[in-house]
């Protein structure tokens, strides 16, 4: 049976990870409009705000890759370890020492 069969359900930790790139996405989207919206705020004088509204929509959009990014690389890391203790209980592994190998 190939490794593919095995593939069962979405976990709750992966539906996590998508639902956290989801976000990532989103809030990547969103700072072009955060942005013209703090240029609008700063021409009509609120410059505070503005200058908050550009830096906290860059934050929360690093933010969120970031935090996408490292739960996906451990999701992934948890995915490839799966993989490879199926394929390694199918297959015998042996070691050979340098008497096994023969050159002619």
């Amino acid at each position: 049976m190939a490794v593919w069969y095995t593939a069962r359900g979405m976990r709750g930790s992966t539906k996590l990870v998508i639902a956290a790139a989801l976000l990532a996405v989103l809030l990547v989207a969103a700072v072009p409009v955060a942005l013209f919206a703090a240029v609008i705020m700063m021409l009509l004088g609120h410059i505070v705000g503005g200058l908050a509204l550009a830096g906290v929509s860059i934050l929360a959009a690093v933010a969120a890759v970031v935090i996408a990014s490292l739960s996906g690389a451990r999701e992934l890391r948890k995915v490839v370890t799966e993989v490879t203790e199926v394929t390694q209980q199918d297959h015998r592994v042996v070691q050979l020492d340098r008497s096994d190998y023969h050159y002619d």
